[in-house]
């Protein structure tokens, strides 16, 4: 089977992209990877040299959910659409909306990872602005589009159909991690997070405003440049700046808390990596990673700084219970495996194709007719 597809390069879309490819190759699945948002940096380039059944068409078109992005959209649009036609895809996957609603030959899956509308709702608590109903119209019509429409959690597919009204082949598949990637190490005493610093809702600066008043010293990884090249300092945590994947393991591997207080956060692929790690979970609580870790973690309401702070100190200072967390986040870590995420997208992509075999698109019979 051949797929084509899309990713951005900025956030976790890309990570869940890579790993979904890797645990397809013994499927016998070759995927063309389409790439929007920024140049691939020299890491990810590095990443994609190990899965020869990938193969990289590269481009810097702004994404959906950035200001001002609708010519680079309708741009973007034009040229996967020139990419279907030159691969023959036998099924194509989006991580986007927009592009759904394309005349594309071939069928379409399409993958909700988070969206502005759901964003506003955690992180601004108002109405979504008048200026993103384009956004909310195009997104509507590409998951109505949509042969298949799928959602790392319950939660997150909750939100779709909230915000754009019912979807009639929707299912939900968790996202999974290699747990060979992220090994434990010995611990050590400190606290670690990642994110991007610059996103309200990972809500790093809370963790930031706490770390004077903890015991152990805080660690934060991610990049803490917006795509408007403001950039978000920090105080009084430690910052790593932008690491590679070998680099946050070793991170997480020596952390002994993971603590995330995020606003909103569909799945949460930093937390399942630090929870392979070995590492006691501190979560914001959000419906979603009540979900995905409810029995696991230590949960806090994100804007609440002493909550925060409390729940941190405690886990510092009582190691038995630091480590018990730590070991059942591990086990319940393990159950989201990449092999069981790539079996149920493969099914997935086989059901769609059936789906779809006896028909023939107004493209293919405007192509075999010229």
């Amino acid at each position: 089977m051949k797929l084509l597809m899309t990713a951005d390069t900025i956030g976790g879309v890309w990570t869940y992209a890579l790993e979904l490819s890797r645990a397809l190759r013994p499927l016998g699945t070759e995927i063309v990877l389409a790439t929007m948002g920024r140049p691939l940096s020299a890491a990810q380039r590095a990443d994609v040299r190990t899965l020869p059944h990938v193969s990289v068409s590269e481009s810097t078109f702004r994404l959906e959910w950035m200001q001002d992005s609708w010519h680079d959209v309708d741009l973007a649009g034009d040229w996967l659409l020139r990419l279907e036609d030159a691969e023959r895809p036998d099924v194509v996957h989006l991580n986007g909306y927009t592009h759904g609603a394309l005349p594309w030959m071939a069928p379409v899956v399409m993958v909700g990872h988070s969206c502005v509308r759901s964003w506003w709702e955690a992180v601004r608590g108002d109405a979504v602005p008048d200026e993103w109903s384009e956004y909310t119209r195009r997104a509507g019509e590409g998951l109505g589009a949509a042969d298949a429409v799928v959602a790392p959690s319950h939660a997150m597919l909750g939100a779709l159909v909230r915000h754009y009204g019912p979807l009639l082949h929707a299912s939900v598949i968790p996202n999974g991690r290699d747990a060979a990637l992220f090994p434990p190490a010995e611990k050590e005493s400190f606290i670690v997070a990642a994110g991007r610093v610059w996103d309200e809702a990972k809500n790093l600066r809370a963790l930031d405003e706490v770390a004077p008043e903890l015991p152990w010293p805080v660690y934060v990884a991610g990049d803490d440049t917006a795509p408007t090249g403001e950039r978000h300092k920090l105080r009084a945590a430690r910052r790593l700046g932008v690491l590679n994947r070998a680099e946050l393991a070793h991170w997480f591997g020596r952390a002994s808390i993971y603590a995330f207080p995020a606003r909103y956060e569909p799945f949460g692929l930093s937390v399942l990596e630090a929870a392979l790690a070995g590492c006691a979970l501190v979560l914001g609580d959000l419906p979603s990673l009540r979900e995905l870790w409810g029995a696991v973690a230590t949960f806090v309401e994100p804007n609440d700084r002493g909550q925060l702070a409390c729940a941190l100190g405690r886990l510092c200072e009582d190691d038995a219970l630091r480590r018990a967390q730590a070991a059942r986040a591990r086990r319940h870590a393990m159950l989201f495996g990449p092999e069981r995420m790539a079996e149920k997208y493969q099914a997935l992509y086989t059901h769609v194709r059936s789906a779809r075999a006896g028909t023939t698109s107004d493209r293919e019979r405007l192509a075999c007719a010229s």
